[in-house]
């Protein structure tokens, strides 16, 4: 999938991924898209809710070795 911007969030903790990926996203423009990298385990459910309630369309998420990758177009 095609990614405007890249956030590495691994390592962070919860509330940290959810964060810095707002921080990220207040800086792109509407329908870019931002690819968020983690190793927290909440953060599946902590980022769709926060996308949802933040007028974002999260695209696509998989898990890669542990790693779960997520893209979230801006709304």
């Amino acid at each position: 999938m095609e990614s405007t911007k890249v956030l590495d969030a691994k390592g962070l903790a919860c509330p940290m991924p959810i964060v810095k990926t707002k921080k990220t996203m207040g800086e792109m423009e509407s329908g870019q898209v931002l690819e968020v990298h983690t190793t927290d385990k909440g953060a599946k459910n902590d980022l769709t809710a926060w996308a949802k309630s933040g007028g974002h369309e999260l695209l696509q998420h998989e898990d890669e070795n542990g790693v779960l990758k997520f893209w979230i177009k801006k709304g």
